[in-house]
């Protein structure tokens, strides 16, 4: 076939196709130019799983561990493939079986030495070589600084692309005896301190322009409610992230069967005047240097 353009006579060679244009942004594999075929992510700040995802390794033997739909939808958003995924709050490793899942890695710190051996079982030797490292220390510490570090280096990356801190909810459930441990803070203002410094080291390790994600939601105690999201919003701010947005998302499918249990807690909230948690937070948040260096000097200038 000949195509006459001008002065110049370009041929079109009908055994070539012409390669299908893309167009990303700099953290996801997102292809904008097809938009529209996107619609299993979320981009709205409400969402809804009636259900807890079984499949792909998952269960939920463990209590306290986030659904794996919110790590699809934080990957999907947030990583190419190949990223590396920081999860400093690691449990039983959603965050890992999700990287393999989705063909991203994973660096995850948990603090418990049985439950990380037993997660370390739900990968295969040659994932727990290449694709997931599950390191046992306290994410606050510069110990686990140090070995997130050595471990990125092995994976060719200076920085992590995703961070995600899905910390205790204070004293609600308490994970361990450890004194490390957050969910064994004497105060709750110990609980937010011992949260900023994990997530300073997550700062630190994070690439700039990347995100984070806070997952976490709110207490009752001594007849009120403690908002400990937007308390430790505060704190990721203080740091340096930039907040991007705030997502709820309905609890349904993350809580074992409460059974009679249901209607005890449906009197109590009509007989003291509160209400049934059924959400919890997703918090995003943007690492920005220069945002940071801003704010730094705006505050020296204002004392």
């Amino acid at each position: 076939m000949v195509r006459r353009s001008n002065t110049k006579i370009v041929e079109i060679r009908p055994d070539l196709t012409v390669a299908p244009q893309v167009k990303t942004v700099a953290y996801n594999d997102i292809n904008l130019k097809n938009w529209k075929e996107y619609d299993y992510v979320k981009t709205d700040t409400l969402w809804e799983f009636p259900s807890r995802l079984k499949e792909g390794g998952h269960s939920n033997e463990y209590h306290g561990n986030f659904i794996p739909q919110i790590a699809q939808q934080l990957f999907w958003r947030y990583t190419k493939e190949g990223d590396v995924v920081l999860d400093l709050f690691f449990g039983s490793g959603t965050s890992g079986i999700e990287a393999i899942n989705m063909n991203r890695r994973c660096i995850g710190v948990e603090l418990k030495d049985e439950l990380a051996e037993k997660v370390s079982e739900k990968f295969t030797p040659k994932q727990l070589v290449t694709d997931v490292n599950i390191i046992c220390a306290d994410s606050a510490s510069e110990i686990a600084k140090e070995k997130i570090k050595a471990r990125l280096d092995i994976m060719m990356k200076d920085k992590a692309q995703l961070l995600i801190l899905h910390p205790p909810y204070d004293d609600i459930i308490k994970f361990s005896d450890r004194k490390e441990d957050l969910s064994n803070c004497d105060t709750t203002e110990a609980f937010y301190d011992g949260f900023e410094k994990v997530a300073k080291n997550g700062y630190d390790l994070l690439e700039d322009k990347r995100f984070a994600a806070l997952i976490i939601g709110d207490k009752y105690t001594d007849g009120e409610i403690v908002s400990l999201g937007f308390e430790c919003q505060e704190r990721m701010k203080r740091i340096g992230f930039r907040h991007k947005t705030t997502i709820v998302k309905d609890m349904q499918g993350n809580e074992k069967a409460k059974g009679k249990d249901a209607n005890l807690w449906r009197y109590r909230a009509l007989a003291g005047g509160f209400n049934i948690f059924k959400h919890e937070y997703i918090m995003i948040f943007q690492k920005d240097e220069s945002h940071k260096r801003k704010i730094e000097k705006l505050n020296k200038l204002a004392s």
